[in-house]
């Protein structure tokens, strides 16, 4: 499975970055896996909120994200981070990544077809 490092409590209106590793798979993980950010807030629905194509990298934000987060990678290290700035107490959730599918040329975030998912790490914003 992926693991995800790097959450914890933060202030709103600070930064975090979260990691997630591909440390357990091949070199190449990265080169053949689109990589997808989920999170579940406490009583939500899971939300994608960010993922970066295998090959050319092609991002894609969610809604709730675009602006504030970003999304990129490391093949060298095989490890995909996800930059959250301008953080909100709605941000408040537990943070998963996974490998999740190419439709289109895009990827997609469409956890009924994402694997290898991590345990997810806690992120929490409040004063």
């Amino acid at each position: 499975r992926l693991v995800e490092s790097g959450g914890g409590s933060v202030q709103p209106g600070g930064s975090r970055r979260l990691s997630c590793s591909a440390s357990g798979f091949s070199s190449d993980f990265l080169d053949i896996h689109s990589i997808g950010w989920y999170r579940r807030a406490p009583g939500k629905e899971r939300e994608g909120i960010s993922c970066i194509k295998e090959s050319d990298g092609r991002i894609y934000y969610a809604d709730s994200v675009k602006g504030r987060f970003t999304i990129s990678r490391d093949n060298a290290k095989n490890t995909v981070y996800l930059q959250m700035n301008s953080l909100k107490p709605e941000d408040t959730a537990v943070y998963y990544c996974a490998a999740v599918p190419t439709v289109q040329g895009m990827c997609v975030l469409r956890p009924e077809y994402s694997d290898y998912w991590g345990q997810g790490t806690q992120v929490t914003v409040s004063a």
